[in-house]
């Protein structure tokens, strides 16, 4: 008896279906759907942070750091499709981030909009 693989259904909130701004080119907002958000909170290992150390010795670019904060807004952009589409939408407008320091080495990433429906206009 064979057994299928249970397939996850594709992402409905496709990113050019995201704004900074308050609306979307060639789209009309039909419902407003409220604040959604996508959160995820970081740290680095004892070795990244010593390796961390060392490229600040040398200045420029912390490619550490670098990645880790692309890590956590791109995980945290998608946490908040995810609660968009929780919600009904199939696009999310205002998008803004903001990270703050929850203690020394871990950081906090939140991303957050507001979650619409949409119609081509």
């Amino acid at each position: 008896m064979s057994r299928s693989v249970p397939v996850l259904s594709e992402r409905r909130i496709l990113h050019e279906m995201t704004s900074t701004a308050f609306s979307l080119a060639g789209y009309q907002v039909v419902k407003d759907l409220g604040v959604v958000m996508g959160i995820t909170v970081r740290s680095r290992s004892i070795f990244g942070l010593i390796g961390a150390s060392l490229q600040t010795l040398r200045g420029g670019n912390i490619q550490l750091f670098t990645e880790l904060c692309n890590k956590a807004r791109a995980e945290a952009f998608e946490l908040m499709l995810e609660h968009a589409e929780q919600h009904g939408g199939n696009a999310v407008i205002g998008i803004r981030y903001d990270a703050n320091e929850v203690m020394q080495g871990v950081t906090e990433v939140l991303c957050y909009g507001t979650a619409v429906q949409v119609e081509p206009e």
